[in-house]
């Protein structure tokens, strides 16, 4: 009835910035800090876990003379969240009618 749910996307941070990127497709570090409100150690770290899961391209590069890191969301991300929020569902849909008649 329950379907596994992927651990990386299960953290709510990494979760969050899929979340985000899914609707952007790509956004600077900065925008990604400030809509999740994380430090931004733990937001690297976040991001290294979800690129190395291959959920996310990192590109850092220079804008104006200031480091510019960009974060975009590969196909294998778009797909994973998919899954992710289809799995999710097993755990929203349970019947209520079952759970109430248990009382």
């Amino acid at each position: 009835m329950f379907k596994d749910l992927d651990p990386i996307l299960h953290s709510q941070l990494r979760l969050a910035v899929v979340s985000l990127l899914i609707g952007v497709k790509e956004a600077e570090f900065t925008f990604l800090k400030e809509e999740t409100n994380a430090t931004a150690g733990n937001l690297s770290v976040q991001i290294n876990k979800l690129k190395e899961a291959g959920y996310i391209d990192v590109v850092k590069q220079f804008k104006d003379n200031y480091p510019q890191t960009m974060c975009k969301i590969t196909p294998a991300g778009v797909k994973a969240f998919e899954q992710y929020v289809k799995n999710l569902h097993s755990y929203l849909s349970v019947d209520v009618a079952k759970i109430t008649s248990r009382k």
